[in-house]
């Protein structure tokens, strides 16, 4: 019987997670090709003959999703498999129009054949959104389970930008660790936090063997999950967090509905800055699709070193990149607190861009007067230090989770935002976690 012939879809992340724990080593399927999309220099690349097994001697190739419609003739596939995360529904069905209408299946796998099974306790926080909180409440979960005196490892979502078989499995517990796995920006934003609270922090690309090195340090293991894709883990508790400031996401993205449905507990984020008829509608949509999972509010209150400094200032507003791009949001913790603390113009950064940030605000027109901090590769990093040394203002607001000022020269004052969560009546966070693990 002929095999099964398999372009997987994805973004370097799920994609090469679902080859890992399904694809690798099954003789009914062959994996043809990926293709890849949203991250910068990966496409062209290969899958290397190191992680993809003894199935495929040479590696398999990773093209433009571009590509897509020429592969599937090509190749003469049977199975289309999407596999990246915080998408709109007629995106992915649009997707499958295109598959279907050249003759292949198109699949969406689920967590039955993708989830790998700990000997350690897992609690999973994920999003149904890019820039919805997750990454505060992670650290949260992470300084109640320490309090309890569970030692605690993070592992993050993939971002395999650089060397796929050097990044098999990476440990971070010291900025030295950054530097010598040779971190992007959209790294560190991750791992940083983590490292500043003593949170041992893993990531790479085969997620078993991660899991496993994990394993043998610490109690508990905390799933890390960005771009608000599901848990690459079986869950013992999932936390699943909301975005108020954009009702009915929680119910139009994928897998952010996913996420919502599987939840053990849904926080509402950002109650401090939302309306209360949106939060009031999240509310309602979340006890539709999970009418058992118990809901906790929370804001995430901001704060700078010294706020005078940014009164009647013209600032230029710096925040995560993937947040304001495929997130889709217009505004973050820096142009809040530029706001709130009293600013007397947000500079549109976009003049000033060059390079491929100016490539970036073509890609995504709708970002707002924000400045992404954008840092995929070198090129990217120093394109985005020109960028804000060309702008025209008097401070930079830093709303990004890493002091940015770790990996480029500002020539300009500056003012880091930080931002916490803060649970807001009962039950919380810690009460929830107690009750999870007896103490």
């Amino acid at each position: 019987m002929s095999r099964i012939r398999t372009i997987i879809m994805g973004a370097a992340g799920r994609d090469f997670h679902n080859f890992n724990t399904f694809y690798r080593d099954n003789e009914k399927y062959e994996v043809v090709a990926f293709t890849a999309t949203q991250i910068p220099n990966i496409e062209g690349r290969k899958y290397p003959t190191e992680l993809a097994g003894k199935l495929y001697p040479e590696g398999i190739d990773i093209y433009p999703e571009s590509e897509l419609p020429e592969l599937i003739k090509k190749f003469d596939v049977d199975e289309v498999v999407f596999a990246y995360s915080d998408v709109p529904y007629d995106y992915v069905m649009h997707k499958a129009a295109l598959v279907n209408g050249l003759g292949a299946d198109f699949r969406l796998m689920g967590t039955k054949e993708t989830q790998v099974k700990s000997i350690k306790p897992v609690v999973a926080i994920c999003a149904i959104r890019t820039g919805c909180g997750k990454s505060q409440t992670t650290r949260r979960v992470a300084e109640i389970l320490q309090n309890m005196g569970l030692k605690v490892a993070a592992i993050r979502h993939p971002m395999p930008y650089g060397d796929l078989v050097k990044q098999r499995v990476q440990r971070f517990a010291t900025y030295a660790d950054l530097d010598k796995h040779e971190c992007t920006i959209e790294e560190r934003e991750e791992y940083e936090p983590h490292i500043d609270t003593g949170v041992i922090v893993y990531a790479g690309v085969d997620y078993e063997a991660i899991l496993r090195e994990a394993e043998k340090e610490v109690d508990v293991i905390l799933w890390d999950g960005g771009n608000n894709d599901f848990s690459f883990y079986k869950t013992d508790l999932l936390i699943t967090v909301v975005d108020p400031l954009r009702p009915g996401h929680e119910s139009a993205y994928y897998p952010g509905e996913v996420n919502t449905r599987m939840a053990d507990v849904v926080v509402i984020n950002k109650v401090d800055t939302a309306n209360a008829e949106d939060v009031m509608k999240v509310r309602e949509n979340v006890q539709a699709l999970n009418p058992s999972a118990v809901i906790i509010e929370a804001a995430s209150p901001i704060s700078v070193d010294d706020p005078s400094a940014i009164r009647g200032k013209r600032v230029l507003v710096v925040e995560d990149g993937p947040t304001l791009t495929h997130g889709g949001m217009k505004i973050g913790a820096g142009w809040v607190a530029a706001r709130r603390f009293g600013a007397a113009e947000i500079v549109d950064p976009r003049p000033f861009a060059v390079g491929e940030i100016a490539a970036t605000f073509e890609k995504y027109p709708d970002t707002g007067d924000i400045l992404p901090a954008m840092g995929y590769g070198e090129q990217q990093i120093r394109d985005l230090e020109k960028t804000i040394d060309a702008a025209d203002v008097d401070m930079v607001v830093i709303g990004t989770p890493i002091d940015l000022t770790r990996v480029l020269k500002i020539n300009k004052p500056s003012q880091r935002v930080g931002y916490s969560l803060d649970e807001i009546g009962k039950p919380d966070l810690e009460d929830v976690l107690k009750k999870q693990f007896g103490k």
